[in-house]
């Protein structure tokens, strides 16, 4: 649907993750960049974010075989305590970390956004462009993956670049504490931080996928929830100080107290169980003929993949899907200039909206990760497009005739759409890994997912021009019930190519979505 909660697992874009049906940047998405990014690293509903669209934002496929248990975190037979069926090993916990970096993040994004429109004055319309931009680096994750996968650093594929990764996101985050002070040099800042979580997605991306080949979808299902649990959870802890801290201390703080967070990955690198090279096989793999042959190797097997038919048409299903414009950028300025929601009120919106993710996880581990993915998307996409338009109450004001205030419609509708676009975004990314051939697990599915990014990128995009074109400024609003619904109703134009997914049920090894 067209203005849900950026989900992707990448904090700016990141949100992509929890945008369909309601638009889960990170990205993120990445935001939600990706969040593609997505985009990601669940936001509120009715606040902007610089999107991952990856999405995003994150896809964890079978590392162990899910344990029975009713429990979420228990211990299992190999000694190590097991969440959502998952044991956590250290390598496992690097993943999730990482994961719960992406969410913890999160403290910023509120800071972003009353930093856009208050401080740089920016109209919906240009900060929706700044999220888009900002989200660009999920957009060519298949370089990181290319990167990670053929180029070492002191010995380490995945090591030395969890590190570097962290590094960047204090860089980021440095800068637009200090010496940040233009729309330019705040989307240059926020594409260093997005680029960070972006790099770091990959390479733990990577290490799952290489334990998801061949495993079931409800296995699938598992990893994808400790990993988006982990990411919601960080998402919790950041939520409600995201907007008090803005309230008290003003945003360059916040922005600064963010600059110590990537550091986290940094030090998680440690964690990971990895082989180092040997002085000759790190030549090899970083010069001469066997660096040139094993990319032409990379790309031909790249190509080789996506052109098939039970790849590349889900894919495409996947980028129509998030490529439904939404009206966010719209609505945070609407619930900020014309309600006067504040940081403080947005923050809570956020803990709600962060919790709630958290429990579409749950619902989607427990209750979905067994259904059909067609009917998952049609019932999900269906509702998320009717809850949708509960926005146009608000806007209109009939919610207070019905004697519901404002903040409370805006918490209990933020609430609702978010598990929704969580438990509906799960199956992407389940998609997607099971997808993956083996030995270039990080280049595919990276590949896979920033298709996807770009989908919720194109989105944001399209919305911002939408908004432009009904007139919808920081002042005027006039226009805005018909954006939603034009928005809201677009998300329903691809179900008619439900038919590009493969058919098939949660536990089957369906090989049509299997690539080996």
């Amino acid at each position: 649907m067209a203005s849900g909660t950026s989900a992707g697992r990448e904090p700016y874009d990141e949100e992509a993750a929890s945008r369909r049906p309601l638009e889960l940047g990170v990205r993120d998405s990445a935001h939600a960049s990706a969040s593609d990014h997505r985009s990601g690293n669940i936001v509120p509903r009715y606040q902007v974010g610089c999107t991952k669209a990856d999405t995003s934002k994150r896809y964890l496929e079978g590392w162990h075989k899910k344990q029975s248990s009713t429990d979420d975190v228990r211990k299992s037979k190999s000694g190590y305590f097991t969440a959502f069926g998952v044991d956590l090993s250290p390598d496992n916990m690097a993943v999730a970390i990482v994961y719960f970096v992406q969410g913890v993040l999160g403290l910023a994004r509120l800071a972003v956004s009353f930093y856009l429109k208050d401080d740089l004055h920016l109209d919906p319309a240009e900060t929706a462009v700044i999220s888009g931009f900002s989200s660009l680096p999920w957009l060519i994750k298949p370089i990181y993956g290319f990167i990670s996968d053929s180029i070492p650093l002191y010995g380490y594929r995945r090591r030395s670049y969890l590190i570097l990764s962290g590094f960047l996101g204090t860089l980021s985050w440095s800068l637009m504490a200090t010496v940040v002070n233009s729309k330019y040099g705040a989307g240059f800042s926020i594409l260093l931080g997005s680029l960070s979580v972006a790099f770091s997605d990959v390479v733990v991306d990577s290490m799952v996928v290489e334990r998801a080949r061949g495993e079931s979808q409800s296995t699938s299902g598992s990893l994808q929830s400790l990993c988006w649990g982990s990411s919601a959870f960080g998402g919790i802890v950041s939520a409600y100080f995201s907007g008090s801290l803005v309230d008290a201390y003003g945003v360059r703080f916040v922005f600064g107290i963010t600059a110590f967070l990537p550091l986290m990955t940094s030090a998680v690198a440690v964690l990971v169980n990895e082989h180092r090279l040997t002085p000759g096989e790190h030549a090899m793999s970083v010069s001469g003929s066997g660096f040139i042959e094993s990319s032409i190797q990379h790309i031909k097997q790249l190509w080789t993949s996506v052109k098939q038919p039970n790849i590349f048409l889900p894919t495409l299903f996947i980028f129509l899907w998030q490529a439904t414009p939404h009206s966010e950028s719209a609505m945070f300025f609407f619930i900020t200039n014309k309600l006067g929601f504040t940081p403080g009120f947005l923050g809570r919106v956020k803990l709600v909206t962060s919790i709630a993710s958290l429990l579409g996880v749950g619902i989607y581990n427990y209750f979905l990760k067994a259904v059909h993915l067609r009917k998952i998307f049609l019932v999900t996409t269906i509702i998320g497009s009717a809850l949708g338009m509960t926005q146009v109450l608000l806007v209109t004001g009939l919610n207070r005739q019905f004697g519901v205030s404002d903040e409370w419609f805006s918490i209990g509708d933020s609430l609702i759409i978010t598990v929704l676009g969580q438990a509906a975004f799960m199956p992407v990314l389940v998609l997607a890994a099971k997808l993956c051939p083996p030995g270039m697990e990080a280049t595919l599915f990276a590949t896979l997912m920033s298709i996807s990014n770009a989908g919720s990128v194109t989105g944001g995009l399209v919305g911002a021009g939408l908004t432009k074109i009904f007139g919808v400024t920081r002042e005027s609003f006039g226009n805005l019930p018909l954006l939603i619904i034009v928005c809201n109703l677009s998300s329903l134009l691809p179900l008619p190519l439900l038919g590009l997914l493969p058919d098939e049920t949660g536990d089957s090894d369906n090989e049509e979505t299997k690539h080996s």
